[in-house]
C-alpha cells in the first residue's frame, strides 16, 4: 500500500471471466445449444443449460484450486491460480453450493438415463484429475494426455446434456457421432494451444518455437479439413452449420497460433475462449431461414 492505494495492479475487466472460471461454462452452454439444434432435440428444457453451467464451473474451480496448491509460488503459477488461492474460501463455498444445486436439478429434472452417460464422464474426469495430481507440475513437457482427457471430458459432458433427450439413441451413438468427434478434437487443441504457446514463450530456441507452432498447425489443418468434408457430405443440411462452426473455430485458433507474438499470455487465454464462442455466430447465420 502506498498512500492508502494498493500497489497491486487491478486486472482488466475482460480478464474477469477467466479469473472467475466463468469462461468454460459460457463455452459449454453455447455449444450445448449448437448440439441440441443440430441433432433436432425437440424438448430441451432450460434447466439442462443451468446444470451444465454449474457442473462445468465446479470442475474448473476444482482444477484451478488444485493447480494453485500444486504449483505454489512457482513461475508456472498464473493469475487465475493466484486469484483462486486469494479467494479460496469463497470459491469453495460457491462450488459446494453449485454442486448441491446441480445435483438436485439432475435428480428431479433430468432424465434418469443421464446416469448412464455420467459413468463415462466420471472416468474421463477421474483420469484428468489423476493426471493433474501425479504429473510433475514443474516439467517443461506439454501434458498432451491430460489435455486429451480434459478436451474429451468437456466435449462429452457438453454433448450428453443434449443427447440424453434423444430417447431413441444411446451412448455409443454419441461417441461415434462426427459432431462429437470434431468438437472433442477442437477442445483438445484449444487446451493444448495454451500450453504450446507458454512453452514457446519460455524458450529462446527458434527451432523449438517453430516445432510448437507446427504441433498445433497440423492437427488444426486436419480438423478443418475433416469439418469441411463432413459439411459438404452431410445428407442432413441441418448439420452443415455445425461443421462450419467447427471449421471457424479451427481457423481462429490457427490465426492466433500464427499471431501469438502480438499478445500477452493472459490475452491469448481470453482469445482462445473467444475462438470457441465466436463460431456460434457462423452457426446462427447459416441456420437462419
Amino acid at each position: 500500500m502506498v498512500g492508502g492505494v494498493s500497489d497491486t495492479p487491478r486486472k482488466p475487466f475482460w480478464l474477469l471471466p477467466n479469473l472467475l472460471s466463468l469462461d468454460a461454462p459460457l463455452v459449454a452452454v453455447v455449444w450445448l445449444y449448437l448440439f441440441a439444434k443440430t441433432w433436432g432435440v425437440r424438448f430441451h428444457p432450460g434447466h439442462g443449460y443451468v446444470v451444465l453451467a454449474l457442473v462445468v464451473w465446479v470442475m474448473y474451480v476444482g482444477d484451478r484450486v488444485l493447480d494453485s496448491a500444486l504449483l505454489g509460488d512457482s513461475a508456472r503459477c498464473q493469475a487465475r491460480h493466484r486469484f483462486h488461492r486469494k479467494h479460496l474460501r469463497k470459491f469453495l463455498w460457491g462450488a459446494g453450493i453449485a454442486a448441491l444445486a446441480a445435483l438436485a436439478m439432475v435428480l428431479w429434472k433430468i432424465p434418469m438415463a443421464i446416469f448412464n452417460y455420467v459413468i463415462v464422464e466420471a472416468f474421463l474426469v477421474a483420469g484428468f484429475f489423476a493426471m493433474a495430481v501425479f504429473s510433475a507440475p514443474e516439467t517443461d513437457e506439454i501434458p498432451y494426455v491430460k489435455n486429451i482427457l480434459a478436451g474429451a471430458a468437456f466435449a462429452f459432458g457438453t454433448a450428453m446434456v443434449a443427447h440424453v433427450y434423444m430417447y431413441d439413441r444411446g451412448i455409443r451413438d454419441l461417441l461415434f457421432s462426427p459432431e462429437f468427434a470434431c468438437f472433442a478434437l477442437l477442445c483438445m487443441l484449444d487446451i493444448s494451444a495454451i500450453d504450446l504457446w507458454e512453452h514457446a514463450n519460455h524458450t529462446p530456441d527458434p527451432e523449438v518455437k517453430a516445432a510448437d507452432e507446427l504441433a498445433l498447425t497440423l492437427p488444426l489443418t486436419l480438423l478443418g479439413t475433416a469439418a469441411l468434408v463432413f459439411a459438404l457430405k452431410a445428407e442432413d443440411h441441418g448439420s452443415r452449420p455445425f461443421f462450419y462452426a467447427i471449421l471457424t473455430g479451427a481457423a481462429l485458433l490457427h490465426i492466433l497460433n500464427r499471431t501469438r507474438a502480438r499478445f500477452s499470455m493472459e490475452s491469448l487465454r481470453v482469445l482462445a475462449d473467444v475462438a470457441l464462442v465466436a463460431p456460434a455466430l457462423v452457426f446462427f447465420a447459416l441456420s437462419s431461414p
